[in-house]
């Protein structure tokens, strides 16, 4: 692995951005095995042009490519670069080239993902591939070099996004929700996630609800199998007079305060909802909560992390 620069020789942390209009140049890096393959498959989904491992002497050439001409048109409309730790130069000269791009009026927008070591870990065992930063030191201290060698660059980044608790799909739908030309009319995105808490809370959420206090499902052994979105479960929580208010408050409170969170600016707000195992009450109450705020008029989407565990 390429040694880290040196404090001296470090460029002070970029200011990042928050994106009111979808970016149109895009460059993703992050922590090997975090889930950058996945990321550009769905930038590709978005109409995206992606160049995997782009050389960073091309860097310049290619940013080139994203301004107007003579005739006031972009050789490339949209794309998305990975450029990474594969790269052999990146952690010495990727910082420069960033800002000589500033310079230059074609600054891109910076993703970096990350995940735990563990999950790191697991993910490249299962795979089998070996780590970019290995050198014979083992999986686990490879991890954890490359977290400490790329830290400088995850500062420099507009968006981090750790993909711990995410699969495959459910962060698809995150970059699709997130830079789809619909984020442009600046409407807010809500995303409900349900979840167990003996699985650990899920990241990044803006507001977090419990509903352990409710009726649980699963003492009932005819309905203990089912999940939150089937009529049994919804018929047996609902004719609970406290399931029926938790969710009108809980109703209440977010109606309430998302117009605020709009007033602000905000693209996009996440709803934690957490039961002991994530598989009948946060389910039936995020459903619940997903159809009202929908009939109000809001862009609202729902994850249930659990459900099937």
């Amino acid at each position: 692995m390429p040694s880290k620069r040196s404090k001296k020789e470090t460029p002070p942390r970029r200011k990042t951005r928050k994106h009111s209009v979808v970016p149109n140049f895009v460059i993703i890096t992050g922590l090997s095995g975090s889930g950058m393959s996945s990321a550009t498959n769905a930038f590709e989904d978005l109409g995206y042009f992606c160049v995997d491992n782009l050389p960073l002497t091309m860097l310049s050439t290619f940013a080139r490519l994203m301004l107007p001409n003579d005739e006031d048109k972009q050789a490339i409309e949209k794309a998305a670069l990975v450029i990474n730790i594969r790269e052999r130069h990146f952690l010495l000269e990727f910082p420069a080239e960033l800002e000589k791009l500033a310079m230059e009026q074609s600054r891109p927008y910076v993703i970096f993902f990350e995940a735990s070591d563990d999950v790191l870990r697991r993910r490249f065992s299962e795979t089998r591939r070996p780590h970019p930063a290995e050198k014979g030191r083992g999986l686990l201290p490879s991890i954890r070099s490359e977290r400490r060698a790329m830290g400088h660059i995850r500062e420099m980044a507009d968006l981090i996004i750790d993909t711990s608790d995410l699969t495959v799909h459910t962060l698809r739908r995150l970059l699709i929700q997130k830079f789809s030309h619909a984020a442009e009319e600046g409407s807010l995105k809500v995303q409900i996630v349900s979840f167990g808490h003996k699985y650990g809370n899920p990241r990044d959420v803006d507001l977090m609800f419990d509903v352990r206090h409710l009726p649980n499902p699963y003492f009932e052994l005819a309905l203990r199998d089912l999940t939150g979105e089937n009529a049994k479960i919804v018929k047996y929580l609902t004719k609970h007079k406290d399931v029926q208010e938790t969710i009108l408050r809980f109703t209440g409170l977010i109606e309430y305060l998302l117009p605020f969170y709009q007033k602000e600016g905000k693209s996009y707000l996440t709803l934690g909802i957490g039961c002991t195992g994530g598989r009948h009450r946060s389910v039936m109450v995020a459903n619940a909560l997903r159809d009202t705020l929908k009939k109000d008029g809001f862009n609202v989407s729902v994850v249930h992390r659990d459900m099937q565990k």
